[in-house]
């Protein structure tokens, strides 16, 4: 068996191993090809310490391709296990509106004062108007569950856009300065949508859940700071908005933000100026309403008359109200289906159920009566939360559902 021998560097290859082919490398090892399929390796760690490469898929790659005992840590834990799917490179804030979804501007009601607002906004700061300091952010207040990110997802639905989205949860961190980071950064990712040929929108849910003071127990963080004077700092300047780190003032395309709270008077006052924010108080008017529980109610088959009956019998309610009420129906259709399974092979029913044993409803009957008395059990729900305010009474001793206030419900009460 004769020996193979590595050519040097500047000399021929003898008549033994011919002519060696240009190195290849392997897992950071150069390898020298010979004529017979032998390979010789000439560098084991030469290149290591130019990979700069950070992506996770090199990782998932390597599996299996080192011992065990370089793996650092066994299971799941270990370093040979990507912290990062191809699907995590995609924004959280994406998103997108197809014929998939089920808001259709067919089926819904889009209140006209509302649509004018927002759409208004939106053209004015695509548009260049001549000495004209159009406000960046559009701010739609006004009470709890009325619909303001409903209605403006139809809007954007409608128009065709594809807003970038953040909640108020995104808007405070345990590392200080990370929510005025990710600001910056969704920004720019609807820049880029703008950029490609498509209209987008910063569109923050909550705004002053994350950024605003809600009575001197609120604790006000750097990141609330920050998250204000951020969002200052866009608005003053749509078209250069920097990452740390990237300091070339390169203009990017400007793109509104909207923003949606219930009490922007809790925000920093500076931002919510008019020069930088343009605010709309949204308060349904009885035909807005209507038409929304319309839409709530059009697959059901309920009249447009019934409709406006049962808006006007609860009109001290939110729109969500009628949401919720709808959803309440369906509770005896539920309750029958778990009395006619059992509740040992629930479980069975309904996770990763067997194709053709999914649960399907036949939808209930909703007429007048049967929606009048749902809503008036859950306007007794609401009724007994503000009367029986359990952690004021715990300081003074337990009290439950009396209506005197006493530890006694009214039916043992009535039993003397």
């Amino acid at each position: 068996m004769s020996t193979i021998t590595q050519p040097r560097c500047g000399v021929k290859a003898n008549a033994t191993t011919k002519r060696a082919v240009a190195p290849k490398t392997f897992l950071g090892a150069r390898v020298s090809s010979v004529s017979n399929g032998s390979k010789v390796e000439m560098s084991r760690w030469k290149g290591m310490d130019m990979d700069i490469s950070d992506d996770q898929q090199d990782i998932a790659r390597g599996k299996n391709m080192v011992d065990s005992k370089f793996q650092g840590g066994a299971g799941i834990g270990g370093t040979h296990n990507a912290v990062m799917s191809s699907q995590d490179y995609l924004s959280a804030g994406m998103k997108t509106y197809d014929g998939h979804d089920n808001i259709t501007a067919e089926n819904f009601y889009i209140s006209k004062s509302y649509m004018d607002k927002v759409v208004v906004h939106i053209a004015k700061n695509f548009m260049q108007l001549p000495k004209i300091k159009v406000p960046l952010i559009l701010g739609v207040w006004g009470g709890k569950g009325q619909g303001k990110t409903f209605q403006s997802d139809l809007i954007f639905r409608k128009l065709g856009i594809n807003p970038i989205v953040m909640s108020a949860g995104e808007l405070e961190s345990g590392n200080a300065g990370e929510p005025a980071k990710l600001v910056r950064q969704r920004y720019r990712e609807a820049s880029d949508i703008v950029k490609k040929g498509r209209m987008s929108t910063l569109f923050i849910n909550d705004l002053d859940a994350g950024a605003g003071r809600m009575g001197g127990t609120t604790q006000y963080t750097v990141n609330n700071q920050m998250v204000n004077a951020t969002l200052m700092n866009i608005a003053d300047n749509p078209t250069n908005v920097q990452l740390p780190g990237q300091y070339e003032v390169i203009e990017i395309p400007r793109v509104p933000i909207i923003a949606t709270g219930n009490d922007f008077s809790t925000l920093y006052a500076p931002l919510v100026r008019d020069g930088r924010m343009d605010k709309f108080y949204w308060s349904p008017t009885f035909e807005d309403r209507v038409g929304i529980a319309n839409g709530i109610f059009m697959a059901d088959g309920v009249s447009p008359e019934d409709v406006e009956v049962l808006v006007s019998t609860f009109e001290g309610q939110s729109i969500d109200f009628f949401g919720a009420l709808r959803a309440r129906v369906y509770d005896d259709k539920v309750r029958d289906f778990i009395l006619s399974v059992g509740y040992d092979q629930l479980g069975k029913r309904l996770i990763n159920p067997r194709k053709g044993e999914e649960v399907v409803f036949e939808p209930p009957a909703m007429t007048l009566e049967v929606l009048l008395a749902y809503g008036k059990e859950i306007e007794n729900e609401q009724e007994n939360i503000k009367r029986i305010q359990l952690a004021d009474a715990y300081l003074d001793g337990a009290v439950l559902a009396g209506s005197g206030g006493s530890s006694n419900t009214d039916k043992s009460l009535n039993t003397k």
